[in-house]
């Protein structure tokens, strides 16, 4: 399997290609600010074939390259619905003006085609299986993205800003829940392997078992208490 991710824009969001192999069919997580020439760059590096873009969210540090990428791979976009107002509406989703500057330079809408992600739904792209996971906490709609253990690799969880490594994404901003997201903690992270491989939205890789040991928030949803919502510094938009 192939993984290739580089973290794009102001917010240096992860957007990660993934295909079963160099000069295959791949899929794209998370495309956000600035992220269509890391983009194609790496299409062209490992001569992929985009057939899909997946999100894990809506805010605009993981969408903000959807409209560019979809429409110059004539692809599907794929979103939680609670989350699809977002690509349309960046300002609404962070409750705040994130500057004209900055607006300038995006593509506000949605792409031509926008699918919707529901809970335990299973995809099969570019012939590789995702299950998908309804994460509220950080947004409403957040989702992740677990790809099953394979003979060469041990299982892969797209965390988005549900889970970081030593931290979680924030809850300050609209749709986003403190409780929540220590539901989603201990529903969608607890039962995952201590193996498997998480890939956040920010920040460096990390395994379910070094966060299970070391996390303040994963440790204290795992030991049945209330999370210190200060215990450490929290990433995302």
């Amino acid at each position: 399997m192939l993984i290739a991710g580089f973290p794009a824009g102001a917010w240096g969001t992860n957007c990660y290609l993934v295909a079963p192999a160099a000069g295959e069919e791949c899929v794209i997580i998370d495309p956000g600010h600035q992220a269509v020439q890391g983009v194609e760059e790496t299409l062209k590096k490992h001569r992929l074939k985009p057939v899909a873009v997946v999100l894990t969210h809506g805010h605009i540090d993981h969408v903000a390259s959807v409209v560019p990428v979809c429409g110059a791979h004539d692809v599907p976009a794929w979103i939680h619905p609670e989350d699809r107002y977002m690509m349309s509406d960046p300002e609404k989703a962070l409750g705040r003006s994130i500057g004209m500057p900055l607006m300038g330079e995006l593509t506000v809408g949605e792409p031509d085609d926008v699918r919707e992600l529901t809970d335990g739904a299973a995809l099969k792209l570019a012939g590789m299986d995702f299950s998908v996971a309804h994460a509220p906490g950080h947004t409403k709609g957040s989702v992740t993205f677990r790809m099953p253990e394979a003979s060469d690799i041990p299982s892969v969880f797209f965390s988005g800003d549900l889970l970081f490594a030593g931290s979680i994404g924030r809850t300050d901003l609209p749709g986003g829940s403190h409780a929540e997201m220590l539901e989603s903690l201990g529903r969608v992270c607890l039962p995952l392997d201590d193996s498997t491989v998480v890939l956040s939205g920010h920040g460096p890789q990390t395994t379910i078992g070094r966060e299970r040991a070391t996390n303040p928030y994963l440790r204290e949803v795992a030991a049945g208490l209330r999370a210190d919502p200060t215990a450490a510094p929290r990433r995302g938009m």
